[in-house]
């Protein structure tokens, strides 16, 4: 579950810089936006590879 926090925060923690970047057109927190998906795929990549490993040893 703790895993699940991770995505929460890193989410929340991306807010400010989605509206700065689509409301202001701020070009550095598009970037920092970019950075953090990234992260964020990443992080999703890990939580599913662990979901199917406890899937197939159960």
């Amino acid at each position: 579950m703790s895993q699940f926090s991770k995505v929460k925060e890193l989410v929340d923690s991306l807010e400010d810089d989605f509206a700065k970047f689509y409301d202001k057109g701020n070009q550095a927190a598009g970037t920092r936006v970019r950075k953090g998906m990234q992260e964020l795929k990443n992080l999703a990549q890990e939580i599913r590879i662990d979901v199917q490993e406890k899937k197939n040893n159960q």
